[in-house]
């Protein structure tokens, strides 16, 4: 039976077939995380979502205002009902301070599970890391007699090697443990790339378990015309775009050396940097060193909903990681948020987010820590007609409505869990 079949089937029986399902997930609103907007277009089908989640901190490191270690046990969002659980802050991110964090919710949300009263068919469980997230939702699994349905979107332990820089192997052995253990008690593994299959399958996990699902995007995220406010408010000349995390693992070196290279040769490119992170301070600091005030612009963050208004102003749109064979595997959740919005891309990137962007044929390509490579494919992009340039837009966003469309991936998830 092909995918359309089976979507079709899958819509019939979801309307004889309710869930209700308990959404387990370290991040959830007012955090911005993708698992948000799968909760509501869950709860838009019908669905009962429930969400145990955490005190929101992420990323200042502090807890949101109006929220404390102890306040607001319950709150609802949309119709959605959230259990949130004490945590200790993630502060200013380093290694010491995130790990009390991580196992801080595993200890407390597991506490909070008992005193959860509701009855669940699912347990869905959202890790972008960390991967003790898994165990309160393996004790809530058995407490409900409900299955569990476990989203990868890190790859552990090599995600603390990559970006946190662990490198002790007795730790390393026994967070590789803790991942088996959470993977072996899983009744599914959905997986964010394709790439992470071998991976998992060398941890000893048997390959019928392993789904592959990847991230779709919010649905504000479109393609739209030009927005003449925000565009005046930003400099002339040819706009190249980041949004999201400034952090260790976006690689912010290799844009900051290609921008100086192309600054010597006199070719003009001007950098819209909007996001926030840990690495902002040392980001200012090396633009001013590096002589490149006038071409890097830090906006600062702004609502989701927003973006597709400046993505509107930029000529392409980059997306960059750091060279760690982890890094390769994963397709960094801007992609699909890029491509929605019909606009042509350029990677610093190895594997497989590469590989999307060279299938879809919506950008030019790199490999990470290149900036002699990145720098070229900028001048290619630069050197493409006007219409060209919007062909790339277009292929994006075919490509996303082909594999990565909200509904699409709904329907997906609905088969899966049913």
């Amino acid at each position: 039976m092909d995918f359309k079949s089976q979507r079709i089937l899958s819509t019939l029986h979801s309307i004889h077939f309710l869930m209700r399902i308990l959404v387990v997930t370290q991040y959830f609103w007012p955090e911005n995380f993708k698992i948000n907007d799968l909760c509501q277009g869950l709860k838009e089908r019908g669905h009962d979502i429930t969400v145990l989640t955490g005190k929101p901190n992420y990323p200042n490191g502090n807890f949101f205002d109006g929220y404390s270690f102890l306040n607001k046990r319950i709150e609802y969002w949309n119709g959605i009902k959230i259990h949130r659980s004490p945590l200790v802050v993630r502060g200013k991110g380093n290694s010491i301070r995130l790990f009390i964090n991580y196992i801080s919710f595993a200890f407390f949300a597991s506490l909070r599970v008992i005193f959860i009263r509701e009855k669940f068919d699912k347990i869905f469980v959202f890790e972008p890391s960390p991967i003790t997230v898994g165990i309160p939702a393996i004790l809530a699994k058995y407490l409900s007699k409900a299955k569990m349905y476990f989203w990868v979107q890190d790859l552990w332990p090599e995600s603390i090697t990559a970006g946190g820089g662990v490198k002790n192997k007795y730790l390393l052995r026994s967070v590789d443990w803790i991942t088996r253990f959470i993977y072996n008690h899983s009744n599914k593994i959905l997986v964010q790339s394709k790439a992470f299959v071998s991976y998992i399958l060398n941890q000893g996990i048997k390959e019928d378990k392993l789904v592959y699902y990847p991230n779709t995007t919010e649905s504000y995220y479109i393609k739209c015309d030009l927005d003449e406010t925000i565009n005046n408010m930003l400099p002339k000349g040819f706009k190249l775009m980041f949004a999201g995390n400034i952090g260790e693992a976006q690689s912010f070196d290799t844009l900051l050396k290609t921008a100086d290279l192309l600054k010597k040769d006199k070719i003009d490119v001007q950098w819209i940097i909007i996001g926030d992170g840990r690495l902002k301070a040392y980001l200012t600091e090396q633009i001013v060193k590096l002589d490149l005030v006038n071409n890097f612009h830090l906006l600062g963050s702004y609502p989701s909903e927003e973006m597709p208004k400046y993505f509107s102003c930029a000529d392409a749109l980059i997306v960059s990681l750091k060279k760690d064979p982890i890094f390769s595997l994963t397709i960094p959740s801007k992609i699909q948020s890029y491509m929605a919005c019909g606009k042509p891309i350029i990677t610093s990137l190895d594997g497989e987010g590469s590989k999307i962007i060279l299938n879809a044929r919506a950008g030019f390509v790199s490999q990470s820590e290149d900036p002699l490579a990145l720098k070229e494919a900028i001048l290619k992009f630069l050197n493409l007609s006007k219409d060209e340039k919007i062909t790339m837009g277009n292929n994006a966003r075919i490509y996303f409505e082909k594999e990565f469309e909200r509904e699409y991936l709904l329907d997906k998830l609905e088969i899966i869990l049913a």
